[in-house]
């Protein structure tokens, strides 16, 4: 997994969170500040790994 951020056609910033296979498999909110957009990168990165699952489906 890698993030990838890109600035915005309105000077805004956003990241897609890249799989190894090159999908993208999650877009961030726009960001007014670059820090801001690295700082949520920062915390998705020390806190995710204890992410649990909440399945809400029927099957």
């Amino acid at each position: 997994m890698k993030f990838v951020v890109k600035k915005a056609s309105n000077g805004q910033f956003r990241f897609n969170m890249v799989a190894s296979n090159g999908q993208t498999v999650a877009t961030s909110e726009t960001y007014t500040r670059k820090k801001s957009a690295l700082d949520t990168i920062a915390s998705i990165q020390q806190r995710a790994g204890g992410a649990t699952i909440d399945d809400q489906t029927t099957d």
